[in-house]
């Protein structure tokens, strides 16, 4: 009998070994589910809001309070405004600021770019002195391999209408001009986009402006074209052999004619 019982007992004390382990493993099972059902719930809320706030900002309208080739400050209701700009936007900004007396006022259509989910959250706003530039900047980047810089060295090597020419026409050369551009993403750029340009509306240009126009002293358009060419990615010393090698040749090129040629010079 005495072993019997022990068998017996033995087996209740099994079976509530097992009802608890399952009972553990249940819960674990629940709470992992709960876990992923927040990380759905949170991720959908985190696209939501990001969807929201890229299209919050339509367009700054301010006192351009600094400009720099790749860089401006646009002041709008006592806040200031950095933006990322490409070297037709900085034409643009400039011809403005030259042709007033007062304060020019700058009018830029932005792009949000956020970065989520890190210690290092950001907002980078990028401006553009045209709708057209604007849509063009973000059909780049949603070409595979073309980032934000590479894209915005895109548009300050072409013009709008310039690259919307190149793209129609399925000119890969001059494409792979571009720093950072090969021939794949050239190629990957024209089928992406062919269809998508064309629906923008935009009359293509294959022509580039005449930059023989007096600028800048020398010294201040070396340093604001190596400024700006730092600011794109480029190492200072590399950037600033090739500003003085193109000064030395047309000492009266602006600074955004100077970096242009820069772009497709630097190795």
């Amino acid at each position: 009998m005495g072993g019997l019982w022990g068998a017996t007992n033995m087996s209740h004390i099994t079976d509530q070994y097992e009802s608890y382990y399952f009972g553990e493993a249940c819960w674990q099972c629940l709470k992992m589910a709960r876990y992923a059902i927040k990380e759905v719930l949170l991720a959908f809320k985190e696209k939501y809001i990001y969807n929201f706030l890229v299209k919050m900002i339509d367009y700054i309208k301010g006192e351009l309070a600094e400009l720099q080739p790749a860089l401006c400050v646009v002041e709008a209701s006592g806040v200031g405004y950095a933006l990322n700009i490409s070297l037709n936007t900085y034409e643009a900004l400039r011809s403005r600021q030259q042709g007033g007396s007062g304060p020019a006022v700058a009018k830029l259509f932005v792009h949000e770019a956020i970065v989520t989910g890190g210690r290092d959250d950001s907002i980078t706003l990028y401006g553009f002195a045209g709708r057209e530039e604007r849509e063009l900047y973000r059909l780049l980047i949603t070409v595979s391999g073309v980032g934000a810089n590479t894209a915005r060295m895109i548009l300050s090597s072409l013009s709008p209408s310039e690259l919307a020419g190149v793209i129609a026409q399925g000119d890969e050369r001059v494409l792979k001009s571009v720093k950072g551009i090969g021939l794949k993403t050239a190629q990957r750029i024209i089928v992406d986009l062919k269809d998508k340009v064309a629906a923008l509306g935009l009359q293509p240009d294959g022509g580039h402006a005449d930059a023989q126009q007096a600028g800048a002293p020398v010294s201040e358009t070396h340093h604001e074209a190596v400024a700006a060419l730092t600011m794109l990615g480029f190492s200072p010393a590399p950037s600033a052999k090739v500003v003085g090698a193109i000064l030395k040749e047309q000492p009266l090129l602006p600074v955004e004619q100077v970096v242009k040629m820069a772009l497709k010079m630097i190795k």
